[in-house]
């Protein structure tokens, strides 16, 4: 099984190292040179860490064969899993990304989309949520907005604050009502 850990950002130097948005608790056991990650997409890998180093809350990694900063643009967005056996049942604190991805997204018994994304935040989580129409839409991942998520049966059970769905609805077409007389 493959779990996903880190997320490449942009290129930090010339030197060929990236900044990485993190995805895992154990970032010193993850990150350590000689580590390989499997990589999506899977043009870009594997990459075998070189380096790596904290530049305050910022981690930096550099791969071995990635020597410049245009060699680092092209990782840009890649996604680096690992191989894991087996996942700790044990925990409940959390929900891994793969584990939410293709959930329904229900409020009440009435579904609403599905769970296409989580984005990882300093502050909160965010679950990206893909209405039938195509929207997407962010929810934030606190207990009182997804009161339950159930893996066995697949679905996210919501309780949205009034607007939430509607936020972004008619954005597009605002612009063109504009100065129109």
């Amino acid at each position: 099984m493959q779990l996903q850990v880190a997320r490449i950002g942009k290129p930090h130097g010339i030197r060929g190292e990236v900044t990485v948005q993190v995805l895992t608790d154990a970032p010193g056991d993850r990150f350590v040179p000689g580590t390989e990650f499997v990589v999506e997409p899977a043009s870009a890998g594997p990459l075998t860490v070189s380096s790596a180093r904290w530049n305050k809350d910022i981690l930096l990694l550099g791969f071995e064969s990635i020597e410049t900063r245009n060699e680092a643009e092209t990782l840009r967005g890649a996604k680096l899993f690992i191989e894991t056996e087996e996942l700790d049942e044990d925990d409940d604190e959390g929900w891994y990304e793969h584990e939410l991805v293709g959930l329904e997204a229900r409020v009440g018994s009435r579904v609403v989309g599905k769970v296409s994304a989580l984005n990882t935040m300093p502050v909160q989580d965010l679950l990206m949520v893909t209405t039938p129409d195509g929207e997407e839409i962010l929810i934030p991942f606190v207990e009182q907005i997804v009161p339950e998520v159930n893996i066995e049966e697949g679905f996210i059970l919501l309780t949205p604050p009034d607007g939430l769905f509607e936020v972004n609805a008619d954005q597009d077409a605002a612009p063109e009502t504009e100065g129109k007389a």
